[in-house]
């Protein structure tokens, strides 16, 4: 089992990087996450997942530990293969996929080319827990848990949402904020958030 590469990047091409390593090159598929990170490098570490099939052998790499642990996970959804599972690691983080499992973010998932609304609801129902107990976290943190009914916070959320942000988006930039704070100054504060983001 291939557990990581270290070497000399090669070259990157649109979905995929090549590393030398030793003489040897393996080319990578990967996301643009991970490309966007390598960039500019002359030695990277990608850590790695072997995929064995009857029609082929297929190597992805990924710069962090996270986003293979992400990957995997998505791979494990049926009917989501390898490369949905990268079009949606190249649409946003593995903190911010996370997070739209953990507030039922179906409308995010969707915008993922490839993705449709079944598929997205099959793959927040199937990983929302595991994601808990994979502890991938949430910008950083812990995963954020979802607010009380009827609380300040999912008014607060509530209110971003209809002015045109994401459940994750709005949840992300109010659970941030003091859980104190009235439902105007928590919607003040996190748009303001929301603005340098």
């Amino acid at each position: 089992m291939l557990y990581s590469l270290t070497g000399k990047l090669v070259c990157t091409d649109y979905d995929s990087a090549v590393v030398d390593c030793g003489g040897v090159a393996y080319c990578c598929k990967t996301t643009y996450t991970t490309l966007k990170k390598i960039s500019g490098e002359s030695r990277v570490c990608l850590y790695t997942h072997l995929s064995v099939r009857e029609d082929g052998i297929d190597l992805y790499g990924f710069a962090d530990r996270e986003e293979l642990k992400c990957f995997r996970l998505l791979i494990s959804v049926s009917g989501v293969g390898p490369k949905a599972a990268l079009a949606i690691l190249s649409e946003m983080d593995p903190q911010r996929f996370a997070l739209c499992a953990a507030t039922d973010d179906v409308k995010s998932l969707t915008m993922v080319k490839g993705i449709g609304a079944k598929t997205a609801q099959r793959i927040i129902l199937e990983l929302k827990d595991k994601l808990v107990g994979e502890t991938l976290s949430v910008r950083g943190s812990s995963p954020v848990p979802p607010p009380a009914e009827g609380s300040a916070a999912a008014e607060a959320i509530t209110a971003l949402q209809v002015l045109g942000y994401s459940s994750a988006e709005a949840a992300a930039a109010v659970s941030s904020l003091d859980p104190s704070l009235s439902v105007e100054e928590l919607i003040k504060k996190a748009l303001i958030a929301l603005a340098r983001f």
